[in-house]
This record gives C-alpha cells, structure tokens and sequence, in this order.
C-alpha cells in the first residue's frame, strides 16, 4: 500500500515538471481573474463579460494559434495581419460579384495560402530570414489593399441572409454563444492533433529545436516550413472574414491591431522565441489573458492608458517566470 502511494506520488510530481509551463500559465490567469473579480464582481461574475469576451478574442486567438506552429519551428511571420485584410478583401470583391458566399470563402482561402506560400517560398528558396521576408509582405499587401479599395470600406449587410452567415458569426441558441468562438475550439483541437498526435508535429519540434539534426534524421525541413507558413495564411485570412462578418463591414486596416496581441499571447502561453518549445494550450490561456487585460483594466476604474504598461510587465514577468523554469528543467 505505502509503494503503491509512493509510486502515485512520483507520478503527481512527474506530470507536474512535465507540465510546468503550462500549469504556470494557468496560474497568472488564475490570479487575473481572481484580483478582477475581487474588484468587480458586480462585472467579472456576470455573464455579458464573457460574451464581449467569446465575441471578440477568436480574432486575435486563431491567428494566435497558427503563429505558435511558426515560432515553434524557430520562424516569426510579421504579415499575418496583412493576409487577415487580404483575405477580408477578397471575400468581399467575390461575394458582391457572385452573391455566393461559398465560392467568396473559397476564395479568401486561397488568397491566405498563396499568402503563406509566398512567405515559405522566400524563407526556404530565397533564404531571407522570416523576419525581414514578412516585414517585406506585410507591408506590399497592405500596399495591395489600400490601392484596390482607395482606402474605402466595403458594406457587407448582404450576407447577413445567408446560412453561411450564421454558421461562421451567427449566435448558438443556448446563451447566445457566438459562433467564432466555436470556429476557435474547433481549430485550436485540429492543430492541437497536427502537433501532437501526427508525425508532422514531431517535425516542427525538433526543426525548432535543432534544424540541423532535423536534417539528419530525413525530415524536408523546407516543406516543414512551407507548410507552417501556409496555414498561417490560411487561418489568417479565415480570421479575417470572420472579423468583416461580425460588423458586416470590411475595414481596409482590418487585421492592423492583432499583430501584437497574437504575438503577446504566444509568448505568453509559454513558446520559446528561439523555437522548439511551445503549446497549443499554453498560448490558447495567453490569448484569454490578453484579451481580459484591457476590459479589466477599464472595468477596475483604471485609465485604458494602464493597458500598455500591464501587458509589458505581464509579458516579462511570464516570460521570466518561463525561462527560469527551463533553466530548471
């Protein structure tokens, strides 16, 4: 009986080293929530809080999740706000030119993976480092869509008619639960079995984490790659439309306010700059973390003016915390 318990005990221990990164995480949202609300609980234990919640974070969280595969393969893309526009902008020109929203979201689609095509293109065969090769697209596609549209927004009440419509931003009977937040769970469980229960996840792993052993153990690191950036084409232009959708209306500055937040929440959630180290469910926190701070922030009494300086200190300490914890390991 006392082996047995031992045994239980070591096995406690072990999945909580395992797990550290991601049980520390939980624990700064744990405490957030906690102190708001404890400052207001008249707001944080009201269920309008949290549908302004699952109404706005899917924007920055799907894009999130998609940009914790680039990073853990040890590659950055800076132009995923850009391909968000991109793809808003192709499905509004299809959709007033067809009527059909299925063909306009195909569209969008393959607007975003031709994006993502284009970044891995330069990063694998023209070998320009991420970072600068999606400076470079982030700034031409915005170019692209300010010089189509003039800078002139595009109505999209029109769709409201459509099934389509409802299935991606419409609202869930049961609570007026929004339908982007749903479209986030389901992605998040698609990329969360890519990454850990198919062989291409093991791949993005150990890319990130040694590109040249990588290479020796026959993995096709430039498709690898190629296929990273591709769907962070994809699920960006996808976040777009969802975005356009749920205003009914397409901004040409859509996209522009989510670079920092989806990289904010990816570090956040635990994924290591250099690559090789990150979750899926680490950076699914950090987004919900993120997107809190703001509103909190604001419903406390405080001046939104506090909001920068909060996320600085909770993106250091985090990632204090987070380095440590490795040093440790």
């Amino acid at each position: 009986m006392l082996k047995s318990n031992n045994l239980m005990n070591s096995s406690w221990i072990n999945s909580a080293r395992r797990y550290r990164i991601q049980l520390s995480v939980s624990g700064v949202l744990v405490v957030l929530f906690s102190i708001f609300i404890i400052g207001r609980p008249g707001v944080f234990l009201s269920y309008d809080i949290y549908y302004a919640f699952m109404s706005t974070i899917p924007f920055t969280a799907i894009p999130a999740l998609a940009l914790t595969l680039v990073i853990v393969t040890g590659e950055i893309d800076l132009s995923f706000p850009s391909a968000m526009g991109m793809g808003g902008l192709v499905f509004s020109y299809v959709f007033l030119a067809t009527k059909n929203i299925y063909i306009a979201i195909v569209a969008c689609l393959i607007t975003g993976l031709i994006i993502g095509a284009l970044n891995g293109f330069l990063v694998t065969k023209v070998r320009i480092p991420s970072l600068v090769a999606t400076i470079g697209t982030m700034y031409l596609w915005r170019g692209v869509i300010m010089v189509l549209c003039s800078g002139r927004g595009i109505p999209l009440v029109s769709t409201r008619n459509t099934f389509l419509f409802q299935a991606l931003v419409g609202r869930l009977p049961w609570k007026k639960i929004p339908m982007q937040v749903v479209w986030f769970i389901v992605i998040a469980i698609f990329l969360w079995v890519l990454l850990n229960r198919h062989k291409f996840g093991s791949h993005v792993y150990h890319l990130g984490d040694n590109i040249n052993s990588a290479r020796m153990m026959g993995i096709n690191v430039n498709r690898v790659k190629l296929f990273v950036f591709m769907q962070m084409g994809v699920f960006a232009a996808f976040a777009g439309v969802l975005a356009s959708l749920e205003v009914t209306y397409f901004w040409p500055t859509l996209g522009s306010g989510y670079l920092m937040k989806a990289i904010a929440a990816v570090f956040v959630g635990g994924t290591s700059v250099v690559g090789g180290v990150g979750t899926l469910f680490g950076t699914c926190i950090g987004v919900i973390i993120v997107g809190c701070l703001e509103a909190g922030i604001i419903a406390m009494g405080m001046t939104g003016f506090w909001t920068q300086l909060v996320y600085g200190l909770i993106i250091i300490i985090s990632l204090s915390a987070y380095s440590f914890l490795r040093r440790e390991k």
